[in-house]
């Protein structure tokens, strides 16, 4: 029996480490899983990468906002996850994961949104979490719609690349609809 509330059946989810630099730098070549997260940046050094993850590794949770490293229970990085626009007054947050391609549909970006909700509801006592999907993103789509999220609304034309825009969903679930799921 596991008793580490930060742990699943397939992944934990832990700190930064300094040494998940080259990973993460890896990563960074990868363009495609980049656009489906965040946005194409400028390419980094290897000192740039380094320092990054020297700094995360460092720097803890500011408020309740929190990167984490995904890890599979063998040890392998194979994502992060994290919180940003923690309100404490309404009890709402938003999140953001990133699973690196090679371990795509192995179910490790839905077990650590899970894990990181149980953590957010059961523990630090919010009651809604949102996160914001661009509409090209069709992995990221499915997953909200697997974990039980409901899509809100649709902010049109939010994100630029390849020449476009498009649009962004916006989806939410809260702790009532989480309790559902669980039972």
């Amino acid at each position: 029996m596991n008793n580490n509330i930060w742990s699943g059946n397939k992944v934990r989810l832990r700190a930064v480490l300094p040494t998940d630099w080259e990973r993460f730098h890896n990563n960074d070549f990868d363009s495609e899983c980049a656009r489906l997260c965040d946005v194409i940046y400028f390419p980094r050094s290897e000192e740039g990468t380094k320092s990054w993850a020297e700094h995360q590794a460092s720097k803890g949770p500011n408020g309740d906002n929190i990167m984490l490293a995904i890890e599979t229970l063998d040890g392998e990085l194979v994502g992060s996850i994290s919180t940003h626009s923690c309100d404490t007054r309404h009890g709402t947050f938003k999140y953001g994961v990133a699973v690196f391609r090679e371990h795509w549909r192995n179910g490790y970006a839905s077990e650590a949104v899970m894990i990181l909700v149980r953590y957010y509801f059961e523990e630090l006592r919010y009651q809604k979490v949102t996160a914001h999907v661009y509409a090209f993103n069709e992995g990221s789509i499915a997953l909200q719609d697997r974990l039980g999220f409901v899509q809100e609304g649709k902010l049109r034309n939010m994100i630029y690349t390849k020449g476009k825009h498009f649009d962004e969903f916006v989806y939410g679930l809260t702790k009532n609809e989480y309790e559902k799921l669980k039972s």
